[in-house]
């Protein structure tokens, strides 16, 4: 370390001018000492045993009394004393060196009260005025540094090597100690810094507490600090480099006026080349390149670069703008082909003019855009490839633009080009979307029959679309042929099987998926896949499994929504449990369940079938305060309670909005609506009802069929009977 850049010079000559009058009335006592160090050089190592005396002995030659040991801290204390004045207006290299002396001899008389332990006060004293007064002139010198390598030399003859080792040590233990107090102040300053304070004030806000507070108050700190360390040290390699280059600028400067007058006073000499002899040759690192071989190898540096930095298009102008813009401005009914030919013919376009031009046509006239990317996809000079024909279909694709891709497709076959599983991928997608299945599947076993393998995403269009047909076995099928190819199935592809499966009623199968989700998928069973499981069981007329995963819901701390607890009413309606439905609603009702729509749609239906025709009409009204439409089916309903009443009319408003809507509705509805037609002698009625319901495919039971026939005889015969009679009247 060396010391000189810690202190100031002036301040160390202070020091010992100080220290100096404080001993000059004992000079002869402090020569004494000083010549018995210099004739018996000490040998000092703290942590060596057999090195005890050594100092003690270099003393004994010549002995100091404890009168002098006294005075060393008296004088000191008076002097300090005397001149509080001045230590008052000091500098602040002054009060660094009073702290550095501070900590040095405080951390030294601990060493050397540990290396002489039988010695007294007074001399250990009169060891730290000679260290001290030793250390100050060689801090004059320029510094301890030279005595820090293997193979130094000791600063003075005064101690030994082992002694000023130590020293040192301390010299770097006390800087080190002055640094980290000085970091620490500066620590304080950025904690009470306003913007520390802010943030602070803000976390105790939000709520953090404890020692987390304490943390990040600290931790923010921190970060300033070093924030504004780093902009002092950009500030201060600013000036360095700011000084450096006006230096440079000063010495340059110098050169060139002394350049300038060397060419004025010396002599001109003229430089000729030499004559060239023989071919050329290059050499570049002993490597020959007039050798042929080289061109070769330029030829395929240049082909290679061609694809490492494409062409720019070539720059259209004059009449070639002219037929440009004519393009862009083309109708969807317009032909493209002419404008294109002449296109062609003026500028010779490349793949790079013909991409160009699509690009901005697909910016501005993206209505004909389709029509011209297929013209250009056979120009030879376009040299399509496979990614043409499969962006274009994706396109068209997705537009909804199913003939003009299969279109697109028949032409990449007609090229002899195999769609890759890019382009299978595309197709598959496709198909599902618009619902054709079996093109779907065609291209799906196609793709694996090429050793393609599909990705989840094909596997979740087919599955979507095997669902969208009403086959979510199919689907079940492929989801398991996804865990054989070691595809991992996501939670959508559990949940859109588990909810068709569940609408189906097939119980057996949800329950398979729901236990592959959580065992295989590694998925647990939210409140949906719980009401899925609700429904499955409902619709299979399960109402004891149905009640379980009813009550497991409930346990979770899922609260039943007003659609869960409809299907768990429904079970219990399809085995007339109304007992149990009442019990279950009052306890619902305890836990603020509100019956819904759905739930009230399902107890219009059931009390209709008992022929509690007042509570069904409660449960209507209820529906109404509710603010919401009733249902569609429960249209069938209203039209039952109206016929039972005898509200004619009201019945065929219903009756019509029946017929208007008569895609949604089974064949439990039919023949009910019909039934009830039949027994209010409404034989039009039902048979107009009847010849809807062939339309969709649904054939009438025999008992009813039989009412409906004998109905339809018995008002024949009584037409037949009023005719015969007015035919005699007349």
């Amino acid at each position: 370390m060396n010391l000189r850049c810690f202190f100031s010079r002036h301040t160390v000559r202070n020091i010992s001018k100080l220290n100096g009058r404080a001993f000059s009335q004992h000079s002869s006592g402090y020569r004494c000492v000083a010549g018995a160090s210099t004739s018996t050089t000490p040998s000092f190592h703290p942590l060596g045993a057999h090195h005890g005396l050594s100092l003690v002995n270099c003393f004994k030659g010549k002995k100091i009394d404890h009168q002098f040991c006294r005075w060393i801290q008296t004088s000191g204390l008076d002097n300090l004393d005397d001149s509080s004045n001045h230590l008052e207006c000091e500098s602040e290299d002054d009060a660094t060196v009073n702290e550095f002396l501070s900590r040095f001899v405080w951390l030294m008389r601990k060493k050397l009260a540990e290396a002489y332990p039988e010695c007294d006060k007074d001399t250990v004293n009169g060891m730290l005025v000679i260290i001290v007064e030793n250390v100050i002139s060689e801090m004059e010198k320029g510094g301890l540094q030279h005595m820090t390598g293997p193979g130094a030399s000791m600063p003075s003859q005064d101690f030994s090597e082992d002694l000023w080792r130590t020293v040192w040590d301390i010299s770097n233990i006390v800087q080190q100690d002055m640094e980290k107090e000085k970091k620490k102040e500066k620590m304080k300053r950025f904690l009470q810094s306003e913007e520390v304070k802010e943030m602070y004030r803000f976390a105790g806000e939000v709520g953090i507490r404890g020692d987390l507070l304490r943390e990040l108050r600290f931790k923010w700190a921190r970060q300033k600090m070093e924030k504004s360390d780093f902009y002092e040290s950009l500030e201060l390699m600013r000036k360095e480099e700011a000084q450096k280059d006006s230096q440079e600028k000063d010495q340059r400067g110098k050169e060139i006026v002394a350049g300038n007058y060397n060419v004025v006073e010396g002599k001109h000499k003229s430089v000729s080349l030499p004559k060239r002899h023989g071919k050329i040759k290059y050499k570049i690192y002993g490597l020959d390149l007039s050798n042929p071989k080289w061109a070769k190898v330029a030829d395929k540096i240049h082909e290679s670069s061609k694809v490492m930095w494409p062409q720019e298009p070539k720059p259209i102008s004059s009449e070639c703008k002219l037929v440009t813009d004519k393009i862009f401005s083309l109708k969807d009914e317009d032909d493209p082909v002419p404008l294109l030919g002449e296109w062609k013919d003026l500028l010779q376009p490349s793949r790079i003019d013909w991409v160009a031009l699509l690009d901005k046509l697909k910016e501005q006239n993206s209505h004909i855009y389709f029509k011209i990317q297929e013209s250009v996809l056979g120009e030879e000079s376009f040299q399509a490839n496979e990614r043409d024909y499969s962006k274009l279909i994706d396109a068209l694709a997705k537009e909804n633009h199913l003939e003009d891709a299969e279109r697109i497709l028949s032409k990449m076959n007609e090229k002899g080009i195999v769609p890759d599983v890019i382009t299978s991928t595309i197709l598959i997608k496709m198909y599902c979307k618009a619902g054709n299945l079996d093109r779907a599947k065609e291209v799906f076993d196609s793709c694996k029959a090429h050793g393609l393998q599909p990705d989840v995403k094909v596997y979740y269009s087919m599955i979507m679309a095997y669902v969208n047909a009403s086959q979510p076995k199919e689907g079940v099928t492929l989801m398991a042929e996804m865990g054989f190819a070691g595809l991992k199935i996501p939670k959508e592809i559990y949940m859109v099987l588990l909810r068709s499966l569940a609408q189906a009623g097939s119980a057996d199968a949800a329950d398979r998926i729901c236990t592959s989700m959580q065992f295989t998928g590694g998925f647990s069973l939210d409140v949906e896949a719980l009401a899925l499981m609700v429904e499955a069981y409902a619709r299979a007329n399960d109402h004891d499994s149905a009640m379980n995963y009813f009550t497991q819901m409930r346990n979770l701390g899922h609260k039943p929504d007003d659609r869960c607890t409809a299907n768990m009413i429904a079970a219990y309606k399809k085995n007339n449990m109304l007992d149990k439905a009442l019990e279950l609603l009052l306890e619902l009702e305890k836990d603020g369940f509100e019956p819904g729509v759905a739930t009230c749609t399902v107890l219009v239906e059931w009390f209709c079938k008992l022929g509690l025709f007042e509570e069904a009409e409660q449960m209507l009204d209820k529906i109404a305060e509710q603010g919401e439409a009733p249902p569609f089916k429960l249209h069938v309903s209203l039209f039952e309670i109206h016929m039972e009443s005898k509200a004619e009319k009201k019945a065929l408003q219903v009756l019509g909005v029946l017929e208007s809507n008569i895609d949604e509705l089974e064949l439990e509805d039919f023949e009910r609506i019909i039934g009830l037609l039949v027994d209010a002698n409404f034989v039009e009625d039902a048979k107009r009802v009847h010849g809807l319901m062939k339309t969709r495919g649904f054939a009438l039971s025999g008992n009813l069929n039989l009412s409906l026939m004998s109905a339809q005889s018995v008002r024949r015969v009584r037409r037949h009977g009023r005719e015969k009679s007015d035919q005699s009247i007349q």
